[in-house]
This record gives C-alpha cells, structure tokens and sequence, in this order.
C-alpha cells in the first residue's frame, strides 16, 4: 500500500470526512484530496502533523511496517517522561526523544555513537 491509500486508510478508520481531516491538521480539503489520489506528496511536517494529531505511528504511515496507531498507554508514559526531562527547554529535545524511541535497537545504537563522537567523549 503507497502513502496516499495509507492516508485515505487512515482518514476512513477515524470515520472522518476530508474537509473534517483537513480542519483538524490545518489544512485545505483539497490538500488531503492530493495526498489521497496521489498528485502530491505531504511535507516531513505534515507527516508529523498527522502523526502527531491522530496518534499514528510514523512508521505505519510512512513504509506499512507496524500497527497504525501508537499505543495509547505508551504514548501517555512517553509524554509524562519528556515533560518531567524536559520542562523548562526546547521542545525540539522533546521531539528529538520521541522519535529516538521509534527508532530500531540497530538505528539507536547509530545515534549514540554518533552522540559520542559528536560530544568527543568516551565510552563506557
């Protein structure tokens, strides 16, 4: 299934019309409507967007792979977490945690090591 009959899936699961889908992310109707046929592909921030608003897994949504909603329980302990580490600083560090635990076991292990190089420390 491509992106576009992915967003229409979705759209239909929630019931939802496109004018109500649209609302809801900001957007014109007939934006969904191109996303949905296929003339037009959506930004990283609207893929974000959708994620975000409808608690959609990104990975669903964007290659198939996995359940198309986050589990709600784990998306409640996720945001009690960031906001207990993260109160008071950017929320881009909030996001940066959300999307590293929807990363792989393989692509986390990436991302550390290139935190420490980056930070040129050591590991232990």
């Amino acid at each position: 299934m491509a992106l576009k009959e992915r967003i229409k899936a979705l759209r239909k699961q929630l019931k939802m019309t496109q004018e109500d889908f649209a609302k809801r992310l900001g957007l014109a109707r007939n934006s969904i409507a191109n996303y949905e046929i296929g003339r037009r592909e959506p930004t990283n921030a609207i893929v974000n967007s959708i994620c975000r608003e409808f608690n959609v897994n990104e990975e669903w949504l964007l290659t198939g792979k996995g359940e198309m909603f986050i589990d709600f329980s784990e998306g409640e302990e996720l945001a009690a977490f960031c906001g207990k580490l993260c109160a008071g600083t950017d929320p881009a560090i909030a996001n940066a945690l959300l999307y590293y635990s929807r990363l792989s076991d393989e692509d986390k292990e990436f991302v550390r090591t290139l935190m420490w190089n980056l930070g040129n420390f050591e590991k232990k």
